[in-house]
């Protein structure tokens, strides 16, 4: 009976969820902080007005309207009105309207002349509540600072539709007084005093408009790197809000005040002369050619860890597409080529104005048509069979590996742009991507996938990163990669921060406080050798992760596992508990695994602590966590003293009892721990009489000579020490599973465990014989190939060792002669038989084969070569034909 390696009977099939970004406002944090520590604020703007007007407050842009020119004195008369609307209408439903009421009609009176004052007052308010919160949590809320960032930008496009207007009034009153008719008009009524004459004002009223213009388009590209930024970010597990529509229409408004702007200057190429206009029309061609190249991005990026002959998907898009593409009677084609780092550095200094000359691999199905879908206002390319046949390496830097070597995927296309029908070169690159052609090279393309969207800064030269990162840092990233690949909202605590900076740095001397002021290098990170291990920090890391993921999520998310705790602490945590408590640790020594810790105490009151053998993914995939716990009847309270039943019990799968819809009874797997007392013999463990033995073989000669403390040298010749057939002594593959054969009791003690911690062994209960199981574990068992370097070269010793090809092994001597004298191979007889003299034996056999043909057979070559034993009885020690000795040791 299996079981699932879901962590828990409560989680299977549980669908993922979308996690959403919570919109967090200042007055949020504000409403529950002491009132006494803002009451300087409130001397000229009642604080229970503040409390009525909550989070609207702030998202108006009180703290952007900077001056007193009209405009702004404009913006600050209609937020008044504005706001006393709403405290109006809140004082309806408030107990103590009157007395709003009146603070209301002061708060007109006082500020109704004089608009802009208010501005001060309110601004002044918001600061300090920014302030106090900046004091108490060093940070405000992301939600506020996207929505500071888009009141400024939404007031500079107002203030420049302004401009637009200004300057066409001022185009429009020159107009009329050229022609004669100034003295019907009447003065601009934003202006106070009497104009100056138009043709000297309007050239400075358009720089204005034009300098107010490249500002807003700084804005808008400026939103576009950080959309960027945090598309790469979520590569490691951070929230992302990808919808583009927001940006797209932020990119489309300043670009129709654009060509606004663009219009009235052209209007205007008579007053500005022919030195300003050229110089006006430069920048205004500059400003379209950034904001149009800088809309074309990567909406799905490729796999960042991408395998040759593999299938990918990604999609462009181009937001100002929908407004800017000119009709045309072919579809404009994007195309898809893979570039080295050094080629994407030469594209991003020549600022993508060059084209690709030579594509570092071959890619299948890369040209896709750029389509504008009228409904969803969309303008994508959408690549869904992509695959990237092979690829071109380039050199490499001193001991820099494959999986150290960044690409990325080029999107290019050229467009026509309406009305002015330009032709623009549109190129944009896809997040850096490390290739590989094996998947024992995932693990290594990870990290530096990793590291690369952790540490890089907005708008760097690709693919450029810093070497060396505080650890604070690195424990971010930690903590965010945990949380995104478990999918639990339970993350990384300081005490594992602790241990993890200990393994890391490997000093068990420093304080908690002494690692915050350490940086981390790459090298500590995914290229040195964890000292008495075979493997690096991100690679015994990302082991946990891919086993916490698979098997132990809902434990994790429980708070049921300490995991990250050394060996020695939890000696000190355990000792001085009551005997049966317990606590899950993740392996220090082995690559994925999990392992109980627990102490026992003895007649004397001293105290052991045991760390029972850790357990992979596959052994949990067999018996899960939860179940193992509740096998072991040494296991009574989770440390520091939750009884195992409590804690677990949601996790425990249910047994099955009684018979099937087959009339078959139910079996189940339990778990045992073979201890060092399991393994004394029993007159010294003061054991029963030990049960009759289980009858293994027919052979009536040879069955009374087969005695337990015989069998290991019988076995021996005809089962080599591991691995020869390590596979064969188990209903599993060893190291995959703690699932065993079933061999008759008395065998176990020719069979002494030889690990350093505790084995476990699962037996079947309750249908078979009683039997005694073995538990033959390799050491090295976790240390599978994913979690190996991708090149032969980076392969160590005491690592785990590659797959042996079957065509590199030598051939081995052909089949002794079946004439040759039988006493030329006594090693197929057990120690303990003496061979009879030539003729009796022989007479033996001859008396044998009449009784009993089917018993001993001749011996007929194999007509195939074959792994496993004989079927005949002649496998255990008559003739040679008790194997194929084509079977090589580590082949079988």
């Amino acid at each position: 009976m299996g079981a699932s390696c879901s962590s828990s009977p409560r989680s299977p099939g549980r669908a993922k969820q979308q996690v959403t970004v919570p919109k967090m406002s200042l007055w949020n944090i504000v409403s529950h902080m002491p009132p006494e520590e803002f009451s300087s604020l409130f001397a000229e703007f009642p604080r229970s007005l503040r409390c009525l007007l909550a989070d609207w407050l702030e998202n108006q842009p009180w703290e952007f309207i900077n001056g007193s020119d009209a405009f702004c004195t404009s913006m600050a008369s209609g937020m008044l009105s504005a706001m006393l609307e709403k405290l109006r209408s809140a004082a309806g439903s408030d107990g103590q309207q009157c007395q709003i009421l009146q603070q209301v009609s002061n708060i007109e009176s006082a500020y109704r002349r004089d608009p802009l004052r208010l501005v001060a007052v309110l601004k002044a308010i918001l600061e300090g509540e920014k302030a106090a919160v900046l004091k108490r949590d060093r940070h405000l809320p992301l939600s506020f600072h996207r929505r500071q960032e888009e009141l400024k930008f939404s007031l500079g496009l107002q203030r420049l539709q302004h401009r637009v207007r200004e300057v066409q009034a001022l185009r429009e009153r020159s107009s009329q007084l050229r022609d004669g008719s100034a003295a019907s008009l009447p003065l601009n009524p934003q202006l106070k005093t009497e104009p100056k004459a138009p043709e000297s004002e309007l050239p400075t009223l358009i720089l204005e408009a034009t300098k107010e213009l490249e500002v807003a388009k700084q804005q808008v590209l400026k939103r576009i790197q950080i959309w960027k930024r945090q598309q790469q970010l979520a590569g490691n597990g951070a929230l992302f809000e990808e919808n583009l529509a927001p940006l797209q229409k932020r990119c489309e408004s300043l670009v129709e005040v654009y060509f606004q702007l663009h219009q009235q200057v052209m209007a205007a190429s008579a007053e500005l002369g022919p030195e300003l206009l050229p110089r006006l029309l430069e920048r205004f061609n500059e400003v379209l050619s950034s904001l149009v190249k800088s809309s074309f991005l990567v909406e799905k990026q490729p796999p960042q860890v991408l395998k040759t002959q593999t299938k990918f998907q990604a999609s462009v898009r181009f937001l100002l597409g929908p407004q800017l593409l000119k009709a045309s009677t072919k579809p404009y084609m994007v195309r898809a080529d893979m570039v080295t780092e050094k080629q994407a550095r030469e594209l991003a200094l020549s600022a993508y104005g060059n084209t690709l000359s030579e594509s570092t691999g071959e890619i299948m199905h890369n040209v896709v048509a750029l389509e504008t879908n009228p409904t969803s206002g969309t303008c994508c390319a959408n690549f869904k069979n992509v695959l990237l046949k092979k690829i071109k390496r380039c050199e490499r830097k001193g001991s820099e590996s494959v999986t150290e070597e960044k690409c990325a995927v080029l999107f290019s296309t050229t467009v026509a742009l309406s009305p002015s029908n330009l032709t623009v070169h549109l190129q944009v690159l896809s997040l850096p991507i490390v290739v590989i052609v094996h998947g024992n090279q995932d693990n290594n393309a990870k990290a530096t996938v990793l590291w690369d969207n952790a540490f890089s800064e907005i708008d760097r030269v690709p693919f450029v990163v810093a070497e060396r990162v505080p650890w604070e840092k690195m424990c971010d990233t930690l903590n965010l990669k945990f949380m995104a690949e478990v999918q639990t909202t339970k993350g990384l605590l300081k005490e594992h921060y602790f241990f993890l900076a200990q393994k890391i740095f490997n000093d068990h001397s420093a304080s908690l406080e002494d690692f915050q002021s350490r940086s981390v290098s790459w090298a500590q990170f995914n290229k040195e050798i964890l000292p008495g291990r075979g493997f690096t920090f991100w690679q015994w890391f990302d082991g946990v992760l891919d086993l916490t993921k698979r098997c132990l999520k809902s434990y994790w998310s429980d708070r049921l596992i300490i995991g990250f705790i050394s060996k020695q602490y939890v000696c000190k945590l355990l000792s001085t508990e009551p005997d049966g408590t317990f606590l899950l640790r993740f392996s220090d020594s082995e690559i994925g695994g999990v392992t109980i810790a627990h102490v026992i105490r003895g007649k004397d009151g001293s105290s052991q602590v045991e760390n029972i053998q850790p357990f992979s993914a596959k052994d949990l995939s067999i018996r899960s966590l939860g179940d193992r716990i509740r096998d072991l009847g040494q296991l009574r309270n989770l440390y520091p003293n939750t009884p195992k039943d409590q804690a677990f019990g949601s996790h425990y799968n249910k047994e099955q009892t009684g018979k099937d819809g087959r009339g078959y009874v139910s079996t189940a797997i339990k778990m045992t721990v073979e201890s060092e007392r399991d393994q004394l013999p029993q007159s010294t463990a003061g054991g029963g009489p030990e049960p009759p033995q289980a009858q293994m073989f027919s052979l009536p000669v040879l069955q009374p000579e087969l005695r337990p403390e015989n069998l290991q040298s019988v076995l021996s010749p005809i089962c080599p020490p591991a691995p020869f057939c390590s596979q064969s002594m188990s209903s599993y593959p060893a190291g995959e599973s703690n699932m065993n054969m079933m061999v008759p009791e008395g065998i176990g003690s020719s069979f002494p465990s030889t690990s350093p911690m505790l084995s476990s062994s699962l037996v079947m209960d309750p249908a078979l014989p009683r039997c005694q199981d073995l538990a033959f574990r390799n050491p090295m068992s976790f240390m599978t190939n994913q979690y190996m370097p991708g090149e032969a070269s980076q392969l160590l010793p005491g690592g785990p060792s590659p797959e042996p090809r079957d065509e590199e092994m030598p051939e081995l001597a052909p089949f002794a002669p079946m004439d040759a004298p039988l006493q030329s191979s006594p090693r197929w007889m057990a120690p303990s038989m003496d061979l009879p003299p030539g003729s009796e034996f022989d007479q033996f056999l001859q008396e044998m084969s009449l009784e009993s043909p089917a018993l001993c057979p001749p011996f007929t070559p194999p007509l195939q070569r074959s792994g496993y034993p004989s079927p005949n009885a002649s496998c255990w020690g008559l003739g040679e034909s008790r194997w194929d000795d084509s079977v090589r040791p580590g082949h079988a």
